[in-house]
């Protein structure tokens, strides 16, 4: 298979996360959690523009009735985004393990629309086990923690048929994704085991995607690629980036052919220029289409 080519957006983040393919408006959004801000790129016109939220937005999903839900410092919330570049937040739910020097991390819908998102400390150095992955949807609310015992929770995707949830635990100390049974009426994962153990590979276990073979696209963070897992967890394919640290792929476009990774800085690395940068890639494949979120 030929190599990606790759473009470099006109947009550079602090923490570049949580891209998401927005299929009814055909454009891109992602976010730069630190600087509090929420990207689109309109797939036609190349337009990029950003909106600014009153606190930190760490994950993303377009929402059916329109605007999106977001998993931020204090909870979750609805968003509307303003003509003037402000945003609109309506608290949706908080969970009461959420504590301050907290705020949710990564987060996706499920296949049936349900929005997962998983909570972190925020001082990375602290590897403080305290994060907690939660389910919400509009008919049940806030769910019971899922899964429990995280540093840096990340990397959650489903398999194409959405019986199999992939999370992984991205801190140094960890390096660990794992899969999961998952019941699809329900919305409840069990029979938790390791699907790649990333200290065997370079880079960190970030954001992940999932693609039409059923295949997991890891970034690899500080490791400079994502990297291709197929179902077996068995490493097919290395996607060279043009920065060290990216944190999260998502396929999209009209064909849902392209990826959009974003990436993060390295403080103090001065050999990264390209660092916090966002790109689009081609890799030859397709990926799946993301449920909106039902409410």
């Amino acid at each position: 298979m030929p190599e990606a080519q790759i473009e470099l957006l006109d947009a550079r983040c602090a923490v570049g996360e949580s891209p998401v393919w927005h299929a009814q408006e055909l454009a891109w959004y992602w976010v730069d959690i630190p600087a509090r801000r929420i990207w689109r790129l309109d797939h036609a016109s190349g337009a990029l523009r950003y909106w600014t939220a009153a606190e930190m937005v760490a994950c993303i999903a377009p929402r059916a009735r329109g605007g999106l839900i977001a998993g931020m410092e204090s909870g979750l919330f609805a968003l509307d985004l303003k003509d003037d570049g402000s945003v609109a937040a309506e608290r949706l739910a908080t969970p009461p393990e959420l504590q301050p020097g907290m705020r949710f991390n990564d987060g996706r819908t499920d296949r049936q629309g349900r929005f997962w998102a998983g909570t972190m400390w925020m001082d990375m150095a602290a590897a403080r086990p305290v994060g907690k992955l939660y389910r919400y949807s509009h008919e049940g609310g806030l769910s019971a923690p899922q899964a429990a015992g995280l540093v840096t929770q990340n990397g959650l995707a489903w398999s194409p048929d959405g019986r199999t949830m992939y999370l992984s635990d991205s801190h140094p100390s960890r390096r660990i994704v794992w899969a999961y049974d998952f019941d699809v009426d329900a919305g409840v994962p069990s029979n938790r085991r390791v699907f790649v153990d990333m200290a065997a590979y370079v880079g960190r276990p970030d954001g992940a995607s999932v693609d039409v073979d059923g295949c997991y696209w890891v970034a690899g963070n500080d490791g400079g690629s994502l990297l291709r897992f197929t179902p077996a967890g068995v490493l097919d394919r290395e996607l060279k980036l043009p920065f060290a640290k990216p944190s999260m792929p998502c396929f999209g476009g009209p064909g849902l052919d392209t990826l959009l990774v974003t990436s993060i800085p390295a403080p103090g690395k001065q050999d990264d220029p390209d660092a916090g940068a966002v790109v689009l890639a081609r890799p030859g494949v397709q990926g799946l289409p993301e449920a909106m979120f039902a409410g």
